[in-house]
């Protein structure tokens, strides 16, 4: 799968504040994820990414 920075995907499971929209922050083994909901910031590996992964929003 193609992801790059400034991307808004939509993930399997809601993070704990109920939002389950996230923009990609960094891409390489590991992804920075912020929550558009909190703010919050993770790291996500990229096999949980792509296994979670259910699209991209505009």
């Amino acid at each position: 799968m193609e992801f790059s920075v400034g991307q808004v995907i939509k993930l399997k499971k809601p993070h704990p504040c109920g939002g389950n929209r996230w923009e990609i922050q960094r891409v390489g083994m590991d992804f920075r994820l912020k929550c558009q909901e909190c703010g919050h910031s993770v790291m996500v590996s990229r096999k949980i990414v792509e296994k979670s992964f259910r699209g991209y929003i505009e």
